[in-house]
């Protein structure tokens, strides 16, 4: 059975009533048989939903999925794809730990790196994302984490996973991989050694633009120890946001492959126009990389980049004589 199949199929445990569809669990706190089982709770002796900022059945139902679909172990669900990020790595970073990082990332994940985490003397070494040797050199013996984003936004540069991975060897690394533009659908970096992977659910995964939420799903020991952050400091995602995100899945690869479509058909379009300087979408045989966008992921995505002839005012002139598009914040979406 094919996985996006699984996950149509996984759900809540019905209740009395017998409903088809999982039911919103709009509350803010559970109900114990009794003090003993409430302590126990606390305690971590029995498994059981205490206070929605820890847990929800509709977050537990959208992160079972995702874990499905990412080939992970664990997860968790936050209030951003930021969120999400940030508790990684404010979870398993302390003061003095270092960052090696991709330059190609999305600006928000930059200015974390460079604005906010050196307030608490954590560093980061930003490397080019196709230079290999870039890479290795700047591991530190202090280095902790290797953030890649592929493909990144919005530059649709590429990384290759598998030789990142490649560097954890011998050595105690983590592999944060952020999989927002490409989705399960395209990519699974667990399965190229990748040892987190994050979302912005807001972009593909949503696919409507009616939330904000973020997902991080990968090894149990790193998510256990993300997770006492995320429960004390409170980036939770709401249940009403989850319940979206959970019934957005059960679509998400028919609109993916929808999308993967009708951007190779416009990169093919635009290759070669005359009024171009360049076309960047991963599958097009142009993109430098195009042999490591075969072998780690099945379609190119739903993004093309490309630069219009005349500089910045020419760009934008393009941009405002756009009539089917919106000119918006966000991606993703079916309009």
């Amino acid at each position: 059975m094919e996985k996006q199949t699984r996950i149509i199929r996984t759900q809540l445990q019905r209740s009395a009533h017998r409903e088809h569809s999982a039911p919103i669990f709009m509350t803010s706190g559970f109900v114990f048989d009794s003090a003993e089982h409430g302590r126990a709770l606390f305690a971590g002796e029995v498994d059981g939903d205490i206070y929605t900022r820890y847990s929800n059945p509709n977050l537990t139902e959208l992160i079972d999925k995702m874990v499905q679909l990412e080939n992970a172990q664990a997860g968790l669900a936050f209030a951003s794809g930021m969120a999400a990020i940030y508790a990684a790595l404010a979870g398993l970073l302390r003061a003095g730990d270092h960052i090696v990082a991709s330059r190609s990332l999305f600006g928000a994940t930059y200015k974390l790196l460079t604005d906010i985490l050196p307030r608490w003397n954590i560093g980061t070494t930003f490397v080019d994302a196709d230079q290999h040797e870039q890479w290795r050199s700047a591991i530190r013996p202090n280095t902790k984490i290797l953030l890649t984003e592929t493909p990144s936004n919005p530059g649709l540069d590429l990384i290759d996973l598998e030789y990142v991975s490649s560097l954890k060897e011998n050595r105690d690394l983590v592999l944060l991989a952020d999989n927002t533009f490409a989705t399960p659908v395209v990519q699974t970096p667990i399965d190229w050694g990748a040892d987190l992977v994050t979302h912005s659910t807001t972009k593909f995964i949503d696919g409507q633009g009616r939330t904000i939420g973020g997902i991080l799903v990968g090894r149990l020991d790193l998510v256990e120890e993300i997770k006492t952050f995320a429960r004390q400091t409170g980036p939770c995602l709401s249940p009403f946001d989850a319940w979206l995100l959970s019934k957005s899945l059960e679509t998400l690869a028919l609109r993916m492959e929808k999308h993967c479509r009708n951007a190779w058909e416009l990169a093919s379009h635009f290759e070669g126009h005359p009024e171009l300087l360049r076309v960047k979408y991963p599958f097009l045989a142009s993109h430098p990389h195009i042999a490591l966008a075969k072998k780690q992921m099945r379609m190119g995505g739903g993004m093309v980049t490309f630069e219009v002839k005349g500089g910045r005012d020419r760009a934008m002139r393009f941009i405002d004589a756009v009539e089917l598009a919106s000119i918006s914040s966000n991606l993703g979406d079916t309009r």
